[in-house]
C-alpha cells in the first residue's frame, strides 16, 4: 500500500531502466515503448547525449529563480525564435501551464482592445490540460464533469469546420482568440485539414484575433516538421509547447509574435520553475539531437512505415475503421472501445495507449528504427486481429 493520492488508471508494472525505444521492469523483462511517456521521451530512453548534458547541468547549476538572468533560458528562446519565426518565449513546466499563459495572454490581449469580456473559440474533442481554465477549454464532458462552475469565455466549435468559426465572427464581438491542436492527440490523432489552417489563419487576420496553436503533443518534429503549423505555410500569434521538448525533463512554453508580442509585462505572468538551467539544458540537447540526426526526416519515414504496415497487416479485418496520423502520430480507430489491448499489448510486452474509447493511440520515441517499426506492427496487428475476433 502506498500513499499516493488515487488519480492514476496505472497498469501493474514498474519500470526500473530504459535504453533506446526499450523499457525494462523490476523482474528485468524488456518491453518495446510506442507511447514515450505520452509523446514525451523524443529522444527515447538513456540517450547519452541527454544524460550528459543533463548530468553537467545538475553539477553546476540545477535551479536559481527567474529573478535572475539564466543563460540557457536566453539561449534556448533564442533557437526556439529561430526556428519557429515567433518574437518572444515564455518558459514554465507543462502543456496545461503554457496553455494558461495563451489564455491569460488572449484575455489581456482582449482586455487592453477594449473588450469587456474576452471569448476564446475553442473546437470540440480538444484537450488543452487539466487546470480550471485548461479543462474548461478542453472538449471532453468526461474530463469536465465534477469541476463545475467552468470557467466562462470559451465557444466550442466542431474541429475543421470554418464555417462553424465564420458563424461565431459574424454573431459575436468580443471573440479576441481561437486556440487549436493543428493534430489532436487526445482527440483520437485527428491531424486539421491545411486549407482550414490556412482559412482559420486568415480569418484570426481579418478579425484581427490571436491565431493560437497548441503544439504541445504534435511539436518538436513529431509531424515531420519542427512544428506541425508548419506544413500549411503559415505563422500563428500564439504558439505552446511542451512534452518532446525535454525529453522527460518537465518544461513548457508559450510563444508569440506580431500583435501577441509585447502583452505581458513584468508582474502579469510568472512561473518559479519555469525554465530553469536544468530543463533548458535538456530542451536544448533535444533540439540539437533532432537537428543533427534528422529525426524529422525520421519521424517522417517510420510513421508512414507504421501506417502501411498496419494497413496491410488489418486490411482483411472487420472492425478497423481507420488508421490515421501525421508523422509519429499514429491512430488506429476501432469500431468499439478497446481499453482491454492496453493490458493485453502490456503481457506481450508492447506499451500503447488507448483515447477516446477506441483508438489506439501510438506516439513512439523520434528514434525508432526500422526493425523497431517492424516488430510494433508484428506485435500488435495479431492483438487488434484477436480482440476484434472476440479472442
Amino acid at each position: 500500500m502506498t500513499h499516493l493520492m488515487n488519480t492514476y488508471g496505472r497498469q501493474p508494472v514498474a519500470f526500473t531502466h530504459g535504453k533506446g525505444v526499450r523499457l525494462y521492469d523490476e523482474a528485468g523483462r524488456e518491453y518495446l515503448d510506442a507511447v514515450a511517456g505520452v509523446a514525451v521521451n523524443t529522444l527515447g530512453h538513456g540517450h547519452p547525449d541527454l544524460v550528459q548534458a543533463v548530468s553537467r547541468q545538475a553539477s553546476e547549476l540545477i535551479h536559481c529563480s527567474n529573478l535572475y538572468r539564466v543563460l540557457a533560458q536566453e539561449k534556448l528562446s533564442d533557437r526556439l525564435a529561430e526556428l519557429s519565426g515567433m518574437d518572444e518565449v515564455f518558459f514554465c513546466n507543462s502543456g496545461c501551464e503554457a496553455n494558461e499563459a495563451a489564455i491569460k495572454l488572449a484575455r489581456l490581449y482582449g482586455h487592453q482592445r477594449g473588450v469587456e469580456l474576452p471569448g476564446i473559440i475553442v473546437m470540440e474533442h480538444a484537450f488543452h490540460g487539466r487546470t480550471l481554465a485548461t479543462l474548461s477549454a478542453t472538449g471532453n464532458r468526461k474530463v469536465q464533469a465534477g469541476f463545475e462552475p467552468l470557467t466562462p469565455g470559451f465557444h466550442r466549435v466542431p474541429f475543421s469546420d470554418i464555417a462553424a468559426v465564420r458563424a461565431i465572427a459574424e454573431h459575436s464581438r468580443n471573440i479576441v482568440a481561437v486556440l487549436f491542436e493543428p493534430v489532436q492527440g487526445e482527440g483520437g490523432i485527428h491531424a486539421a485539414d491545411l486549407a482550414y489552417m490556412r482559412e482559420l489563419r486568415a480569418l484570426c487576420t481579418e478579425q484581427q484575433w490571436l491565431f493560437m496553436v497548441d503544439e504541445v503533443q504534435c511539436g518538436i518534429g513529431r509531424t515531420g516538421s519542427w512544428f506541425a503549423f508548419q506544413h500549411a505555410g503559415i505563422e500563428p500569434d500564439v504558439m505552446t509547447l511542451a512534452k518532446g521538448l525535454g525529453s522527460g525533463v518537465p518544461i513548457g512554453a508559450c510563444l508569440a509574435r506580431g500583435p501577441a508580442a509585447g502583452v505581458f509585462k513584468p508582474g502579469t505572468h510568472g512561473s518559479t520553475f519555469g525554465g530553469n538551467p536544468l530543463a533548458c539544458a535538456a530542451a536544448l540537447t533535444t533540439l540539437d539531437v533532432v537537428a543533427r540526426d534528422d529525426l524529422r526526416g525520421n519521424a517522417v519515414r517510420q510513421g508512414d512505415a507504421i501506417r502501411a504496415g498496419f494497413r496491410e497487416a488489418l486490411k482483411d479485418v472487420a472492425g478497423v475503421k481507420d488508421i490515421r496520423g501525421a508523422g509519429m502520430m499514429i491512430g488506429i480507430e476501432l469500431d468499439r472501445p478497446c481499453g482491454v489491448l492496453v493490458a493485453r499489448a502490456l503481457e506481450a510486452g508492447l506499451l500503447i495507449n488507448v483515447t477516446q474509447d477506441s483508438t489506439i493511440r501510438l506516439v513512439p520515441p523520434l528514434v525508432y528504427s526500422d526493425a523497431d517499426s517492424r516488430e510494433l506492427v508484428d506485435r500488435l496487428a495479431p492483438l487488434i486481429r484477436n480482440f476484434l475476433a472476440g479472442a
